[in-house]
């Protein structure tokens, strides 16, 4: 191939000058070049931003003088490398700078700078330097911008605690975007609900939830404390319209800052803030407050990018400060409902004087209850369930259902702990995870059923599994009432067995559970407290655990005390008739005298059609003797007992029967009925008002 003839000499040189006129005259790429000694000899003037720079104005001048002049960050170490260059000759690529202009209003810009060293072929002098200078402000301040979203995703929200998200979002903002920043939170959103529609029309209190500041740690008003905002502030603005705001520039003389008792604007004045944006905090539908960024430290007054920039992060925060909510709110309603389902049924009753306390440690299922029984009976229940809190407290309350369900069936202690075996005995899957992961998991837990008699003053006790009741004596004395120790309920076979104590009249039964374990020592000291003449029995019981719990308890702590009394004479009587026909008008007597004798004789008619029905229905089911007791302890009870074991069930008798409507009769004529044990027969009771 034939060579192509070379352009002459001149021809070259006119299209080099050609070039570089064009290059320093019309690109928009900024070029500087720097002679020997590095002055800046030669500027494009038609670079982009060269009105916010101009550095043709500093022709002549050294680098060091014109880094400076713009506010250069570590103008030495770009000189270091431009003198490398000039030195070497290897280029030096994408050096990084930021500049800010000296004017009111600063511009800070980011330009990537390729630094060639100039030098003459023909006679190997070198000339100089070249700086070719891109503006990639934009695309710095964006990944900036997206920086510290990712940062805010790790550092804002690492708790569901409302205050701490708000001060970890101030942390952030504060160090990369503003001077000040504040949080202010719509009061009632604090307290997990959500704002009315009223609260944008600026009556609501909002509560400053999180304040940063480069002047001071103590905002106004403090973190805690109530604000409310002016109808003419920007702040209501922006709450009624929700839409942030940028203020490039704030005036000192605006009239919203003029109020001289408002410390909060004094101090926006006193600290010269020059810009800020106010943005809404909105999340899933709900407003739940106002984030404020103030300049006056940082020159640079916010722009449209901080704006956005804003936007995404307040969203970002919002919907942090909306989980804390949401979570909050949740969690006060389980509390509520926790405190509900583990509060004690300790309703009064005649046969006991009773004191507890419970201490809630978040962990483990405690629980007791006293229940009122027929006869002037009460059953003391107490247990413990060693699971996962959620699963406790679901586990507890069943077994709590159970016992008082059984309760009503009048089963001894031991049937009632061998029935509730029987139900913790059954796999609960729901429990799998959080027990290991099995297939099937079965629940385990202590129980201690103890029924107290006023009348005989026998307390009949078992347990399954927990520890032994303590007995306080009147005389100073005490000791641990002996209670033969089943398997605990959902492990093992299921056997109980019973043991009965006659208990005199003003000693103490005090129930607990493992968490708070009682030697001989600290029995004694319960013993002191709770027998103090000088405090009442509940505050003794009260500060009993207050002392006597572990300073941190893995699981719950309660103490039930019930100090006993006993029926007097005169409020109980009983009869023993024979199986005979008469047997029934004899009962009848019987019951009229003695409703007299208490004084109530306006029941008369009611309660002897009751003893006649119950007394009717053992002269002809059973075959021995019939026993007729009745009481009264607030209410009147009627009680027949007889030898047959066949227990009665409730039916409506047909129009032609002529029997068959005596438990009816009873059951519409008092409060409540029912059937129990005696030995190898039962015992029919029914309870009326007494008044």
């Amino acid at each position: 191939m034939p060579n192509r003839p070379s352009k002459p000499a001149s021809g070259r040189e006119s299209l080099n000058d050609a070039v570089i006129d064009a290059v320093f005259s019309q690109s928009p790429a900024g070029l500087q070049l720097f002679d020997p000694e590095l002055r800046l000899v030669r500027v494009n003037t038609a670079a982009r931003r060269i009105r916010d720079f101009p550095v043709d104005q500093y022709l002549g001048c050294g680098l060091g003088e014109v880094l400076r002049s713009f506010d250069v960050r570590d103008s030495a170490a770009v000189e270091r490398a431009v003198a490398g260059v000039l030195e070497s000759g290897r280029p030096v690529l994408d050096l990084r700078i930021r500049a800010r202009t000296r004017s009111d209003s600063p511009i800070e810009a980011v330009g990537s700078l390729a630094v060639f060293r100039l030098r003459d072929d023909a006679s190997g002098s070198v000339l100089g330097v070249a700086i070719s200078v891109t503006d990639i402000t934009r695309r710095v301040r964006a990944e900036e911008g997206l920086r510290l979203l990712n940062e805010a995703a790790v550092r804002v929200g690492t708790t569901l605690d409302m205050f701490r998200t708000a001060a970890e979002f101030c942390d952030l903002a504060g160090e990369r975007l503003a001077d000040t920043v504040a949080v202010d939170i719509f009061d009632s959103v604090i307290r997990g609900q959500a704002p009315t529609p009223a609260a944008m029309d600026g009556t609501a209190e909002l509560r400053r939830a999180g304040f940063r500041s480069a002047h001071s740690d103590q905002g106004v008003p403090a973190v805690g404390e109530i604000t409310l905002y002016r109808s003419d502030t920007p702040h209501r603005d922006v709450l009624a319209t929700l839409a942030p705001r940028l203020f490039r520039e704030v005036r000192p003389d605006a009239p919203w800052l003029a109020s001289p008792s408002d410390r909060r604007y004094a101090r926006i004045r006193e600290a010269g803030v020059h810009s800020m944006i106010i943005a809404p905090l909105r999340a899933r539908g709900v407003v739940l407050g106002l984030a404020s960024f103030y300049r006056w430290r940082d020159p640079r007054a916010f722009d449209r990018e901080d704006l956005a920039l804003v936007e995404q992060l307040t969203g970002c925060a919002a919907l942090c400060l909306d989980n804390a909510r949401l979570y909050g709110r949740e969690r006060s309603v389980a509390r509520i409902v926790q405190r509900d389902l583990r509060e004690p049924k300790t309703a009064e009753v005649a046969a006991l004087d009773l004191a507890h306390s419970y201490l809630p440690a978040g962990a483990g299922g405690g629980w007791f209850d006293v229940i009122p029984l027929a006869g002037a009976r009460v059953a003391l229940v107490a247990g413990d369930a060693v699971l996962p809190a959620d699963d406790a407290l679901a586990f507890t309350s069943e077994l709590r259902a159970a016992s008082e369900a059984l309760s009503d069936l009048g089963l001894t202690p031991d049937e009632i702990l061998e029935r509730l075996h029987g139900l913790s005995s059954r796999p609960r899957p729901a429990m799998s995870k959080e027990l290991g992961g099995a297939s099937d998991t079965w629940a385990a837990a202590t129980c201690l059923y103890i029924v107290y008699d006023p009348v005989t003053r026998l307390c009949a006790a078992a347990s399954a599994g927990h520890p032994a009741p303590a007995l306080l004596h009147a005389d100073g004395g005490h000791e641990t009432l002996h209670v033969p120790v089943g398997p605990p309920l959902g492990h093992g076979m299921a056997h109980y067995e019973v043991t009965e104590q006659e208990l005199p009249e003003g000693s103490v039964l005090v129930l607990h559970n493992a968490a708070l374990p009682l030697d001989a020592d600290r029995t004694g000291r319960l013993q002191r407290m709770l027998t103090s003449p000088h405090t009442t029995f509940q505050s003794a019981c009260d500060a009993a655990v207050e002392q006597m719990a572990p300073e941190q308890p893995d699981r719950d702590v309660y103490l039930l005390a019930a100090r006993t009394r006993a029926l007097s004479a005169e409020q109980t009587n009983a009869w023993t008739l024979p199986h005979t026909p008469e047997a029934v008008s004899r009962a009848r007597e019987l019951a009229s005298r003695q409703l007299a004798d208490w004084g109530i004789g306006e029941l008369a008619d009611s309660a002897v059609l009751v003893v006649s029905e119950l007394v009717t229905n053992a002269v002809r089911y059973a075959t021995g003797p019939i026993h007729l007791r009745l009481l009264r302890d607030g209410t009147l009870t009627c009680e027949v007992t007889d030898d047959s074991s066949t227990a009665p069930q409730l039916r409506r008798a047909l129009e032609t029967d002529e029997n068959g409507r005596g438990l009816f009769i009873t059951a519409r004529l008092t409060q409540r009925w029912g059937v129990r044990r005696a030995g190898r027969g039962k015992t029919i009771w029914a309870e009326m008002a007494d008044t």
